[in-house]
């Protein structure tokens, strides 16, 4: 298990919900999937996407955050609590998958079963 520093600095940049930032990681034809939505490819169309998403929560906060590096890439695994507009929170476990080209990310994939997340709070 290693906390890498690379990983640390793409979940802040989550965290503050900076879309441009977060593009910055990737490649230009990088491939991003979340959760059971269709991949969106190409930082052209990622940018708009996590916008979207990130206009649709308050926020977020990632942390129990373990990392491995693997062949080409990295595997996380943690916990993200989502905040509502309403101040509500829905907290779940996640599992990323990083395809590396380089020192960009090729391809982001995140496991996570958000379906509750737009769900009133009870």
């Amino acid at each position: 298990m290693q906390n890498d520093a690379f990983i640390q600095s793409v979940f802040e940049t989550v965290d503050q919900s900076d879309a441009h930032g977060l593009a910055d990681f990737m490649t230009e034809d990088a491939v991003f999937r979340f959760s059971n939505h269709p991949p969106v490819i190409g930082k052209k169309e990622i940018i708009p996407f996590l916008e979207h998403f990130f206009a649709s929560i308050k926020g977020t906060r990632h942390d129990q955050l373990e990392s491995w590096k693997v062949p080409d890439g990295y595997v996380m695994n943690g916990r993200v609590t989502y905040t509502r507009h309403d101040g509500s929170t829905y907290p779940c476990w996640f599992s990323n998958t990083f395809k590396m080209e380089g020192d960009k990310i090729k391809e982001y994939l995140i496991f996570v079963d958000n379906s509750q997340l737009y769900q009133p709070a009870t």
